[in-house]
């Protein structure tokens, strides 16, 4: 397999495209070749000359790549109508809700890889688009609550007075909520962060910010790196601890969005009734429940105490130049890691870990354990 299809996103609220010309330009030197649609990364600062100046050819429409080994979308697709046997199609795809789009895919003898699917090893972290996707997202999540706060993040001394720096409270420190601390330190604010993993205290405490510290008994993470799932008498206890530094917060954001099972809820209505009028809650996790009662994908929403709730989702949409370079990247590595220079082809091995924990459909079947049943 060599011949790649790049699509153009057809949600007009997706900025992104999975491949830049640099990359492209790069895979051709290894063997691929590229049809790129006309369009597809225009909203990212990308025009079709380069494109095709990177030695792609443009087609107007994505039906005219369905010939492609591979096919390359961000957002998982309506259906795989027009897709050949035995494609290769690499997008997100949502696999634990869409048992259907699953099925269709198998059907079809479709080689279906779930972007969200990729092992969080060592290995994988040049292919991880979670990773890379949500450290952007935990950055734009500081600049907007910053642009809407009505206080500078900063202390400043002045003639008129000492103005004392913003409080921001982060709910969770993965890779978003790292990125989150690095944010609002370099802006000057004070940042208290929490999280169930007693691990990353010392991450934190590297970036300048404080750990808040909350006994919920045993705890640990899983062998992905991410949290372990709560018992709700541990959920009541973080809720109340983490209220009290809620309030004394001019920004709070929550990111404690877990793939595959709903988002823990995290702060409620009690909470956000005692905090400062014109505070500012970002909660990154709208999209799967949310960790924040109230809260509205893709709105704002002001409370009657004049607490202002913003959705966290998809952020790195609102940096679509740089969140292409590192999703394009992501790509890249996962097309470089599995092309035998030798045979010219591309190699679906299921003997390698990560092909084997993300790839879900092949030869006419659900292949991987966690969605047989699907």
């Amino acid at each position: 397999m060599k011949t790649v299809l790049v699509c153009r996103e057809t949600d007009p609220r997706e900025t992104r495209v999975a491949l830049i010309p640099d990359d492209i330009k790069k895979l051709i030197g290894m063997g691929f070749s590229f049809k790129v649609v006309r369009g597809a990364g225009i909203k990212s600062g990308v025009s079709d000359a380069a494109y095709e100046k990177a030695g792609a050819v443009l087609i107007d429409k994505e039906e005219q790549g369905y010939d492609s080994e591979i096919v390359l979308r961000i957002l998982k697709p309506q259906s795989a109508d027009g897709l050949k046997k035995d494609t290769l199609h690499l997008s997100y795809l949502d696999p634990f809700n869409e048992k259907a789009l699953l099925k269709e895919f198998a059907e079809k003898g479709i080689q279906a890889v779930s972007l969200e699917m990729i092992p969080r090893t060592t290995l994988a972290q040049k292919m991880d688009v979670q990773s890379s996707q949500t450290s952007l997202a935990g950055y734009v999540a500081v600049v907007n609550a910053a642009a809407r706060l009505p206080k500078i993040l900063p202390m400043m001394v002045t003639p008129s007075g000492t103005i004392n720096p913003a409080r921001v409270f982060i709910i969770g420190v993965g890779v978003a909520g790292l990125q989150a601390i690095a944010t609002a330190k370099r802006l000057g604010a004070r940042v208290d962060a929490f999280d169930t993993r007693p691990v990353v205290e010392e991450q934190v405490k590297s970036l300048g910010a404080s750990f808040v510290k909350i006994d919920l008994g045993e705890m640990g993470q899983t062998d992905q790196g991410y949290a372990k799932e709560l018992t709700p008498e541990q959920i009541k206890k973080q809720q109340e601890a983490q209220a009290k530094v809620c309030e004394r917060s001019n920004i709070v954001i929550t990111t404690a969005k877990v793939f595959g099972r709903k988002a823990p809820r995290l702060i409620g209505k009690d909470v956000i009734d005692r905090m400062q009028p014109g505070s500012i809650i970002v909660d990154m996790a709208v999209s799967t429940g949310g960790n924040v009662e109230g809260s509205r994908l893709f709105e704002e929403v002001v409370t009657d105490n004049g607490v202002i709730i913003m959705s966290g989702d998809y952020l790195e949409r609102q940096v679509p130049f740089d969140a292409s370079k590192m999703l394009s990247g992501n790509f890249t590595a996962f097309l470089t890691h599995f092309y035998n220079k030798e045979q010219g082809e591309f190699v679906v091995n299921l003997e390698d870990e990560i092909m084997r924990g993300c790839l879900l459909t092949k030869g006419g079947a659900i292949i991987h354990d966690r969605f047989k049943e699907a």
